[in-house]
């Protein structure tokens, strides 16, 4: 009889435990990580050239406050433009709703930006841009573009002190990867060309020389010869 009951707990408890894991199964559960990333993350590029890169929010809920800091090799890169993409209304691409508060430093090899929006302004969800860089690679080699972020929340009404408290997100860095530019089959072709043409006329001048030379020593012996034969003796 004790065992009949056991066995019988037992099967109730395996078909729940069944019915759970199919539930769970049947319906996923999605899980959304806010991510801020340097925009493409990977770049490959030769010396000279421009390339433009975004830092963007992935994913973000209930945004108002941002802080951002980008460092660069200053050896490898040199920033020539930041577009600021903050504010929906003027910029679509952006992040943070309008009216907003922003501040920007500029140091060598590092970028700041931090923002907020202010009533009435509501809070931003979803993903944007922060801003837009433009860089020149003016060495080879490769290069990190360091990012830092701080992301704030809108504080609802019924918290106490009312203070935007911290979205916890991932960074994502950037990477550089600078070479020098490749030659074409056709470039190489037209340099090979014109160093055999400057090889070509370099021997042909230095032949001529050469000619022009034994002309000269032959002719100043015959010379010598007659004035030999003229001399008393």
């Amino acid at each position: 009889m004790k065992q009949s009951i056991l066995f019988t707990s037992i099967s109730k408890f395996l078909h729940s435990t069944l019915i759970i894991l199919t539930f769970i199964y049947l319906i996923p559960i999605s899980i959304t990580q806010t991510v801020v990333k340097v925009d493409p993350s990977m770049i490959s590029v030769v010396i000279g050239e421009e390339f433009t890169v975004n830092i963007t929010v992935i994913d973000v809920q209930n945004l108002y406050g941002i802080e951002a800091t980008v460092c660069w090799n200053t050896s490898l890169l040199q920033l020539i433009n930041v577009d600021i993409r903050l504010g929906v209304d003027s910029h679509p691409d952006g992040v943070l709703y309008e009216p907003f508060l922003n501040i920007t430093q500029e140091n060598i090899g590092e970028f700041i930006i931090g923002a907020t929006s202010y009533t009435p302004a509501p809070p931003f969800n979803g993903s944007g841009n922060i801003m837009s860089m433009t860089f020149r690679v003016i060495n080879i080699g490769e290069s990190i573009i360091d990012l830092e972020t701080k992301l704030y929340d809108y504080p609802p009404p019924d918290r106490e002190p009312r203070e935007s408290m911290p979205i916890p997100h991932t960074t994502i860095d950037g990477t550089i990867n600078a070479t020098i530019p490749e030659i074409s089959s056709t470039t190489s072709l037209i340099i090979l060309f014109i160093l055999l043409t400057i090889i070509l006329i370099v021997l042909r001048r230095a032949q001529e020389n050469t000619r022009f030379s034994r002309q000269n020593f032959s002719e100043m012996n015959k010379t010598n010869i007659q004035k030999s034969k003229y001399q008393p003796q």
